[in-house]
């Protein structure tokens, strides 16, 4: 199983690369809950030397004033024995450095890409992975240098800069502080101590380290310190011995320099019996065994905000879509089942399923009914053009019992006025159809990831309701043409038994235009004009929806799949162009999410085999 450390190793690496370090949000972000080691001092307190002599190898940058001036997160992983050393930043991504002289000169060109050549600081952290057997599996994040003063080129806030970064780091409760200070100044002075004492005033999570022990004056020594007189922590100070700027410059590597340092403790009589818990190996060892510790404290913590993250991440992948097929077959593929989506979304409109359906049932239910009655027939029955229409249909021969003829004109020039009525039905339910389209359109997620698409399938389908419309147009108008062109024959049978009843008939020869004639006529054709619309009134809903309702769940967008199959691939290319931010977006989240999920595998694992 792999250690826990690397296992955090992978998770942070996660974060970084993606974002969450430095979320400002209310919730805390997975990097801060996850345990980290902060390498803390004043400048020139050996902070450097520590880090090399942990790593057993020279990679730092050096020189006078403030060196380093990024925050650098290291994170060591122990390989098997025998394996080839290597270092990788996460900036320069499947560059691998073999020459560690080349990772010191990357630190620093780094560095100034983002500070420039001045001596400004950046809180950017500089991510840096280093794979060797020679090391323990560990995480630390060396900070800037604690000053008091701000040197030539510096700004006279760099001293409250620096300070408010390291507290940034150390002041997150899963922080562990490894507070640098040198042997040979007094502990009283000690910036690590000073700083780490505000913000972990029980020393619950702070390490002492002292420094520079073999450089103290002649008849002094740090065992108060060492054996927590001093200043008592809850862990044991640890010293180290570094190697002096000589052997540095004589290239003494860190093999030879961790022996000398064995040797000084056991040699020395003020620290021979402390020599089993002194030296940079046995920091590297308590430290990595503290921090797997901490780690399996945090388990249950770690799995649940691993957990929360992996849906979170799931949730914006479906909401951002599929990634885009590269071959035409894959192309063309993708768009259908896109458009099949947004098909079964509109009909879910339709049927009920979704809202907005029912508003085509009110369309028949009160509209048309409502038009049907505001409908004016007063003009086509009035008493002037009741004599007039039946004196034209009567010509030369006056009728002898029933005005036939003049009965048809009045009928047909009443029911014409029902085409409006029809038109407007046709249209208020195409209007909503088109609306629906829209809404489906905003409501099929895979659109919103193709604008090109979603701008074709949008004019498709108002495209295909506009023929829809103009079919259903044609049908509803010809059931109005078809009650003009035949009149229901019951309805002039009554008439003779209507004349008979009325009198006399040859003084209707003499007397046939008077007004109670006029009226009674007017009468009749009213009433089979309100017949006619009560007919309609069903007749009209059934043909909308044959020809526009039933079209439109029917074959919306046949056309233009039929149009599909004959595009080229650079035609459907464009169809399925995408926004570079959010191609990119997906990209990184894929990356993350495959990395939360190897790390909540094995940290599962982890939890089971507790």
């Amino acid at each position: 199983m792999e250690n826990l450390i690397s296992l955090v190793n992978k998770i942070q690496r996660a974060c970084t690369a993606l974002g969450d370090h430095g979320d400002t949000s209310a919730l805390p972000t997975l990097w801060e809950s996850l345990p980290a080691i902060a390498v803390v001092g004043g400048q020139s307190s050996g902070k450097s030397s520590v880090l090399e002599s942990v790593v057993g190898k020279d990679f730092l940058p050096r020189g006078s004033g403030i060196v380093t001036r990024r925050p650098l997160v290291l994170q060591l992983h122990k390989l098997e024995e025998g394996s080839r050393e290597y270092a990788e930043f996460l900036h320069l991504p499947r560059k691998r450095f073999t020459d560690f002289a080349a990772v010191r000169k990357e630190i620093a060109d780094e560095t100034d890409r983002e500070t420039g050549r001045s001596k400004q600081i950046s809180s950017v952290p500089i991510h840096l992975s280093i794979y060797s057997p020679n090391v323990v599996n560990l995480t630390l994040i060396d900070l800037p240098g604690l000053t008091k003063v701000a040197v030539e080129g510096q700004p006279d806030s760099i001293v409250q800069d620096i300070e408010n970064m390291v507290r940034s780091y150390i002041e997150k409760p899963n922080c562990i502080i490894l507070a640098i200070s040198p042997a040979n100044q007094d502990l009283a002075t000690s910036d690590a101590i000073k700083i780490s004492r505000e913000v972990d005033p029980t020393g619950e999570r702070t390490f002492g380290v002292l420094t520079k022990i073999d450089l103290m004056d002649k008849g002094t020594d740090a065992v108060d310190i060492l054996e927590g007189k001093s200043y008592r922590l809850k862990f044991p100070w640890i010293g180290v011995v570094n190697r002096s700027q000589a052997d540095i410059n004589k290239n003494v590597d860190m093999i030879a320099a961790r022996r000398r340092e064995r040797e000084y403790f056991s040699g020395t009589p003020e620290y021979k019996h402390l020599a089993h818990r002194m030296g940079s190996e046995h920091l590297a060892k308590s430290l990595s065994k503290h921090l797997e510790n901490v780690i399996k404290a945090k388990i249950p913590g770690i799995q649940s905000l691993i957990n929360k993250t992996i849906l979170e991440l799931e949730t914006e992948l479906n909401r951002l879509g599929k990634p885009i097929a590269s071959d035409a077959g894959g192309k063309l593929y993708s768009i259908m089942e896109i458009c099949r989506l947004f098909d079964q979304i509109y009909k879910e409109h339709l049927d009920g399923v979704r809202s907005g359906g029912d508003k085509i049932y009110n369309v028949f239910d009160n509209q048309l009914p409502a038009a049907l009655k505001r409908l004016q027939f007063d003009k086509q029955l009035s008493m002037e053009n009741i004599k007039k229409l039946i004196t034209e249909a009567d010509g030369y021969q006056p009728h002898l019992i029933a005005p036939e003829q003049g009965y048809r004109r009045l009928i047909e020039s009443s029911l014409i006025t029902i085409r409006g009525p029809a038109e407007a039905s046709v249209d208020a339910v195409h209007a909503l159809l088109k609306d629906l389209v829209h809404k489906a359109i905003s409501e099929t997620l895979e659109l919103k990831q193709y604008p090109g698409l979603r701008v074709e399938v949008t004019n498709a389908a108002c495209d295909s309701l506009e023929r829809m419309r103009e079919e259903s147009k044609k049908a509803t108008l010809k059931l109005v043409d078809m009650e003009c062109s035949y009149l229901t024959v019951d309805f002039f049978r009554k008439l003779p038994q209507d004349v008979e009843k009325g009198g006399n008939p040859t003084h209707s020869l003499f007397d046939r235009y008077n007004d109670s004639y006029l009226r009674r006529i007017g009468s009749t054709v009213l009433s089979y004009v309100n017949m006619v619309c009560a007919t309609l009134r069903h007749s009209i809903p059934k043909s909308i929806v044959h020809c526009q309702v039933r079209e439109a769940k029917r074959s919306l967008l046949d056309r233009f799949f039929t149009e599909l199959g004959a595009m080229e691939q650079k035609r459907l290319s464009s169809l399925l162009n995408e926004d570079p931010a959010v191609m990119e977006r997906r990209s990184a989240l894929s990356k993350r999410l495959e990395l939360y999920r190897s790390a909540q595998t094995e940290i599962d694992a982890v939890a089971w085999s507790k």
